[in-house]
């Protein structure tokens, strides 16, 4: 598979996730510029934490509005895999391509440690985790809460697409401890942790791993 990692201004973790991909996962991989119009010859799409835009107006709404959007929704609408981690999955709820809001941290403060997670493997972007296994993965926001209407948790819950939770405690005050969900159909994951920092023991953890080896196993050829 070969995966567009997006670039826009104030990306920080665009090498991490080329690196992840690329030299880890050994899949091919190659930087997109958000002015860019066509994704022609990508199988998937990755986007990367940081600061887009500055985070001016509200994180994520200026790029949701990038000029590659509309090729980054035909790719949702088609079912190939899009993922976004942190000021990703932001960015993909900022352009609608998932549901509910993100807010600031409840405790009004920028949390950046390393944090438990539970994971629910009934994805295509963590089937190769144990059921209800518990990880670790570093968080880096300030802007990580995740809210919805009691409407859409609902659906959130009825489809199965709250794929990551906060375990041993709730560094943002998301709604139900959220910490990535999936759309409906289950082909776009956006998540506040970021996997890309955990994929070898070194970095202190490769947990990371198995959620980019899911991606590979169940949108691969």
């Amino acid at each position: 598979m070969k995966f567009a990692i997006i670039q826009f201004p104030g990306s920080n973790c665009d090498t991490d996730l080329l690196w992840a991909i690329k030299d880890i996962m050994g899949a091919e991989g190659e930087f997109v510029w958000h002015t860019a119009d066509s994704l022609a010859g990508f199988d998937g799409v990755l986007i990367p934490g940081g600061f887009s835009y500055g985070d001016y107006l509200r994180c994520g709404a200026i790029a949701a509005f990038a000029n590659i959007m509309p090729e980054i929704k035909r790719f949702a609408a088609e079912g190939k895999p899009v993922f976004g981690t942190c000021n990703g999955f932001q960015i993909l709820i900022e352009a609608g391509l998932l549901p509910g809001s993100l807010i600031q941290n409840k405790s009004l403060k920028f949390v950046s440690k390393w944090q438990g997670l539970k994971v629910n493997n009934q994805s295509k972007f963590s089937s190769n985790y144990d059921s209800n296994e518990y990880i670790e993965l570093p968080i880096a926001h300030g802007d990580g809460q995740y809210i919805a209407d009691d409407a859409t948790l609902e659906q959130l819950v009825a489809n199965n697409q709250i794929v990551f939770t906060y375990e041993n405690g709730n560094p943002n005050g998301s709604t139900q401890a959220i910490a990535g969900i999936t759309n409906a159909t289950g082909n776009v994951l956006g998540m506040m942790p970021h996997p890309e920092r955990a994929m070898e023991g070194l970095l202190g953890s490769d947990k990371g791993k198995k959620m980019f080896q899911s991606i590979l196993d169940n949108f691969g050829e």
